[in-house]
């Protein structure tokens, strides 16, 4: 029963810190009229969902954290052929990338160049598991996020008629189209909104529950703190797991960083332990783990939100886009040394929680 429990308590704190962290990318790229086409709970994969405005809101067969789909996040050059492409798929309403090929005398990449970049800003729809073939569609009314009875796949005109002119609108609702500042806007909500999440608990603990404090005469008394006091301790803890987080880059101090730091098994072990502590334990146990999230999302390394600022940091220098193949490559190596990190945490946990070896 008591790993039941863990495993229920470390999937809400998570689930629940994730979800915000996506809220923040989503609210910021809604503000500034970027297209979202997703919005789920829980992991990529099978779902269900419904559309309103252009987005899916929805829930995935593993509930555990969320993402949100914000279009025109892909980097290096646009293809040149997008106008050719979308009159393409709208006049047919469904086709093949070999339709492509062929109709337009495109290479094979050329034309997944094309009809990859259209799907990834929500222009058409991409292929599905059940197709034989890499079968692009239009979308459908809901879809597309404005009024009419049009159904998915089904050829209709370009709006407007004029391809060139609607690329140029589509493309005005892409992350890629915004000006830097904005960019940087949306990568760093999430982590924004995880810190932001964690001060509100602060207060809500410390200023409008109060706290239980034993005062100089021994006497156990229930206090209220000054909002302003509540938000400088949050803040100070903020810069504490900070300071932590940096000592990840000193050899001297990694070792000792890595060892005090705890996976997802930890996690789940203390949340539990929280719990059992009653609901003001909990929440606070939450608000620190959400620090934590917000303070590793913005470490410099691909795909960490920290690592897609440091890109666009470098884009902006060399006014120049980083090409995909090496912001994938930068990622798997980032995401192979967080593997490692994460299965020398996982290690530390076993031992230290199951078998009291650490």
């Amino acid at each position: 029963m008591d790993v039941v429990l863990m495993i229920l308590y470390s999937i809400i704190v998570l689930g629940v810190l994730v979800v915000i962290h996506e809220g923040g990318h989503f609210l910021a790229a809604r503000a500034f009229h970027v297209r979202v086409t997703e919005f789920m709970v829980g992991l990529p994969g099978p779902s269900v969902g419904v559309w309103r405005k252009g987005t899916r809101f929805g829930l995935t067969a593993v509930p555990l954290g969320g993402y949100a789909r914000v279009c025109g996040m892909e980097s290096g050059e646009e293809s040149p052929h997008l106008a050719q492409v979308v009159d393409m798929v709208f006049r047919r309403g469904e086709l093949n990338m070999e339709d492509v090929e062929s109709e337009l005398g495109l290479s094979e990449d050329d034309a997944y160049h094309a009809l990859d970049e259209l799907a990834e800003w929500g222009t058409i729809r991409g292929p599905m598991r059940s197709d034989k073939y890499n079968t692009y569609r239009t979308p459908s009314s809901q879809q597309a996020g404005i009024e009419g009875d049009y159904a998915e796949g089904q050829p209709r005109p370009v709006p407007g008629g004029d391809a060139k002119a609607f690329i140029d609108e589509e493309r005005a609702h892409q992350y890629r189209s915004l000006p830097f500042r904005k960019r940087i806007a949306i990568l760093l909500a999430g982590p924004m909104v995880n810190l932001l999440f964690a001060l509100v608990v602060f207060v809500i603990v410390y200023s409008v529950i109060g706290i239980d404090y034993v005062n100089q005469a021994g006497e156990a008394v229930h206090i209220h703190v000054d909002p302003l006091r509540s938000i400088v301790a949050g803040m100070s803890y903020i810069g504490t797991v900070t300071m932590a987080v940096l000592q990840l880059f000193n050899p001297a101090t990694a070792a000792q960083t890595v060892s005090n730091s705890a996976s997802v098994v930890g996690v789940a072990v203390l949340s539990k332990t929280a719990a059992d502590q009653g609901l003001i334990s909990f929440c606070m146990f939450t608000a620190m783990i959400s620090v934590s999230l917000g303070i590793m999302n913005m470490l410099p390394i691909p795909p960490l939100d920290g690592g897609k600022f440091v890109v666009e940091v470098y884009q902006r220098i060399r006014r120049r886009w980083v090409s995909q193949r090496a912001v994938n490559a930068l990622s798997m190596a980032g995401m192979a040394a967080f593997t490692l990190l994460f299965v020398v945490m996982l290690n530390q946990d076993i031992q230290r929680f199951i078998f009291g070896n650490w």
